[in-house]
């Protein structure tokens, strides 16, 4: 899913519509590599732009772009598609896709696991070893439960990865 698609046409300030923008290529980037990698290639990529994003705290600019796709073990050549909206057809049928079975009043993440899909679980810190085991248990049985649809509270904390 993209949250700049996702976001397109939405009331947003000026700050979050301009970084929307920017993190359309990036997404390119993505679809660009499972083209021509397939999809075994998205999960190191996803990874290493995450690291350098969340915790490396690096603008998703070329540099890390270029940086993610080393880590990654792809072509450097792949961060042309960044800017290239040849890539924006397959984009939005891969966001449409992923957003079909949860609807378009959710954010991020998305996650399809079989039959399941469901938006979350947003949690911070992230949580670590038998708890995190214990939390994704718990989130795969709940969203599991036909006719189940939320739980929500007040975040009271920014995210925090590390």
């Amino acid at each position: 899913m993209s949250l700049a698609l996702l976001n397109a046409g939405r009331d947003q300030s000026a700050d979050h519509a301009e970084a929307m923008a920017k993190a359309i290529g990036p997404v390119r980037v993505c679809i660009a590599a499972e083209q021509a990698h397939g999809p075994e290639a998205l999960g190191p990529l996803y990874t290493a732009l995450g690291t350098h994003r969340h915790l490396g705290g690096e603008a998703l600019d070329t540099s890390t772009v270029t940086k993610a796709l080393i880590d990654a073990d792809l072509p450097t050549d792949l961060a042309a598609a960044m800017d290239d909206p040849a890539h924006d057809a397959a984009l939005r049928a891969s966001h449409d896709a992923g957003m079909k079975p949860v609807g378009l009043d959710v954010g991020t993440p998305v996650i399809h696991v079989g039959d399941i899909a469901f938006f979350g679980p947003v949690v911070t810190p992230t949580p670590r070893g038998e708890l995190a085991g214990r939390l994704w248990d718990g989130v795969i049985m709940v969203a599991g439960v036909p006719g189940f649809y939320e739980i929500k509270r007040t975040r009271e904390a920014r995210p925090a990865f590390a």
